[in-house]
């Protein structure tokens, strides 16, 4: 079974998107030789099932507490098909680091914008297809707490998986 692998900064919404995709199918456990929890769930996208895999919050690839390293082997150990980069959209200029990092590694990463409905009503406009040029991956904007946009997210997902195998 394909992978997507979850990653993202603490509180940027991980959880309620691994939620808003897993519904009741989840199992939480320690990653081996830690007391770090991962949860695993599964998803049907299109005709595929895909296990999905909420990692601990990370800022970087180059990890400096056990929750970040966990995060990073597992983007190296489980060898997802598609890796969704989730981050808070009212920081965008401060979260894309990591995302550059997860291109550069050459994984195959969908970023998503959360939280857009906090960055809109505080008037920023972000141009979703200039970012996605720019980046050259499949951007997407939601809202995890309403499900805005998830729908358009497992398009993309469907998508990009199908062009990666």
């Amino acid at each position: 079974m394909r992978k997507i692998t979850i990653v993202g900064s603490p509180n940027v919404g991980k959880s309620l998107l691994f939620n808003r995709l897993t519904g009741a199918y989840v199992t939480v456990s320690n990653y081996p030789g830690t007391t770090v929890e991962v949860s695993r769930g599964k998803t049907r996208i299109g005709a595929e099932e895909f296990e999905v895999i909420d990692t601990p919050g990370m800022y970087s690839l180059l990890p400096i507490s056990e929750e970040e390293r966990v995060a990073r082997d597992m983007l190296i150990d489980e060898k997802p098909s598609v890796v969704i980069h989730i981050i808070d959209a009212k920081n965008v200029e401060r979260m894309l680091p990591l995302t550059l990092q997860l291109i550069e590694a050459g994984l195959p990463v969908v970023l998503v914008l959360n939280i857009m409905d906090e960055a809109e009503r505080i008037g920023m406009k972000i141009d979703l297809r200039h970012l996605e040029r720019e980046l050259r991956v499949p951007v997407v904007a939601t809202v995890s707490t309403t499900g805005r946009g998830i729908d358009i997210l497992k398009g993309k997902v469907e998508e990009y998986a199908r062009r990666k195998m």
